[in-house]
């Protein structure tokens, strides 16, 4: 069967600055919380690998915007590091962080690749965090400056704006499971800094509308669908409630402009609604996005409560749900993660029929495998299959909420070449470029990077069923 997608369709792939520009301590730029989480303890890094080199695109722009065209892209996703750019977080502008962003913007332009831009992939400076971060209102101003800055600086080119990538991942990480810096255990506090996270996109949102550019602004937004494990009320419920924190607590206000009232009702009752003022609810309702970005990597799998919380624990969202694990699931065994493709549909079909069939493009989805080394061929490059047919069984879910109307205009993999993966480091690849960090960050296609071609050239793709 020929699976085939729009002519204008956006292929490509997303990264971000703080994961692939490497160049950390150079030309002005100074640390965001990474930088200073491995200073302190290095030891939660895979490997000790920490932020400082990464994949050294700062460095290698053009030869891997090149790659980029060789691997079909007509358009990429990267972010703009507050901490280069702002280098305080507030004041100065960094000039040689403007040149540096220019040339990758031309160089893009001029090689038939159109910039994604998005402004916060959780690179938050540490001059920002020293004074509460997210927590903190000064913050959320300083952030509108910083978007406002970008789209004097560079709008003029970029017509595809982002605010943040995956919003709710430093509330759970940071605030609430101890995984990413500051390693704060509060759920009251992790309210805060997603509240405090929608006003700031809000802001960049206005910001942006008032400049009356030749573009779009959007956020990207990790949908995870909640499935209950049975149709039982009591399941039912619990992965009502999931969706809510996970999934609604970003999608409603950026989308309708108000938060689920479900959602407050639960932060009432167990007394952790944010700080807020009315003046932030209108600029929320008044500021929605043009365009959605949706990341997809794997589903969550609920269940009602089996035992209840200790009375003292600290209240976390699993205070109302079991997580459930299904039976002969189809695991991605690296990464630790279920693979189920099907969700791509139902995510689709949910902004279809709830969310005004907004339009949106699949920002992420991929597919982190360790040890890829085993898979390198006679002729030296990584013959990756597994990731062919990884993207390919998304697709055809993907191309059949297409037939049945859902607005999608494009699908980034996650990601063109192996990057810097957070905590993780390299443990897990997930390039169509393999980068050998041994070598000086050569740079080889992998197997999937010229199929990639292929089903950009052919806006599709051919397969048996």
């Amino acid at each position: 069967m020929k699976y085939e997608f729009p002519q204008d369709f956006w292929w490509g792939s997303a990264a971000s600055g703080p994961q692939t520009e490497g160049a950390a301590d150079v030309d002005g730029r100074k640390p965001s919380i990474w930088d200073h989480w491995y200073k302190e303890e290095p030891g939660r890094f895979f490997n000790n690998v920490g932020p400082v080199n990464t994949s050294n695109f700062y460095y290698q722009y053009k030869e891997d915007i090149q790659l980029m065209k060789e691997t079909g892209h007509n358009s990429f996703r990267t972010s703009i590091q507050w901490s280069r750019l702002i280098p305080d977080g507030i004041g100065e502008v960094n000039p040689k962080a403007v040149a540096f962003y220019n040339n990758v913007i031309d160089e893009m332009l001029a090689n038939g690749v159109e910039p994604f831009i998005n402004l916060y992939h959780f690179d938050m400076p540490m001059s920002m965090q020293e004074i509460g971060g997210w927590e903190n209102r000064e913050v959320v101003s300083a952030y509108a400056t910083f978007a406002k800055t970008c789209f004097e600086l560079f709008g003029d080119r970029v017509r595809h704006w982002f605010t943040f990538n995956e919003p709710i991942v430093p509330v759970e990480m940071g605030y609430l499971y101890d995984a990413h810096f500051p390693n704060v255990v509060d759920f009251k506090r992790a309210v805060q800094v997603a509240y405090h996270t929608t006003v700031a996109h809000a802001l960049a949102v206005k910001e942006y509308h008032a400049l009356k550019q030749d573009g779009e602004i959007g956020i990207i937004l990790n949908l995870t669908p909640s499935y209950p494990r049975s149709q039982n009320p009591a399941d039912v419920r619990a992965a009502h409630i999931a969706d809510l924190i996970f999934n609604r607590s970003f999608l409603d206000p950026v989308t309708k402009g108000e938060f689920p009232a479900d959602l407050v009702e639960i932060l009432k009752e167990h007394d952790v609604l944010p700080t807020y003022t009315e003046e932030d609810l209108a600029i929320i309702k008044n500021n929605i996005i043009d365009i959605l970005g949706v990341n997809y990597y794997q589903p969550r799998r609920v269940k009602a409560k089996e035992y209840a919380a200790h009375p003292d624990a600290p209240f976390m969202p699993e205070h109302l749900f079991d997580n459930y694990e299904m039976p002969y699931r189809k695991m991605n065994p690296y990464r630790g993660w279920e693979i189920f493709e099907k969700a791509i549909y139902d995510i689709a079909i949910n902004l279809r029929d709830n969310y005004g069939n907004i339009p949106f493009f699949i920002s992420e989805n991929g597919m982190g495998v360790e040890g890829e080394d085993r898979y390198r061929t006679a002729e030296g490059y990584i013959d990756d299959h597994y990731r062919i047919a990884f993207i390919k069984d998304h697709l055809k879910w993907l191309h059949k909420a297409m037939a049945e109307g859902v607005n999608c205009k494009g699908y980034h993999l996650w990601t063109f070449m192996d990057c810097w993966s957070w905590a993780n480091a390299y443990k897990n690849r997930y390039g169509l470029v393999e980068v050998n960090l041994d070598q000086d960050y050569k740079r080889t296609i992998k197997s999937s990077g010229r199929w990639y071609k292929e089903l950009s050239d052919n806006h599709g793709f051919e397969d048996a069923e």
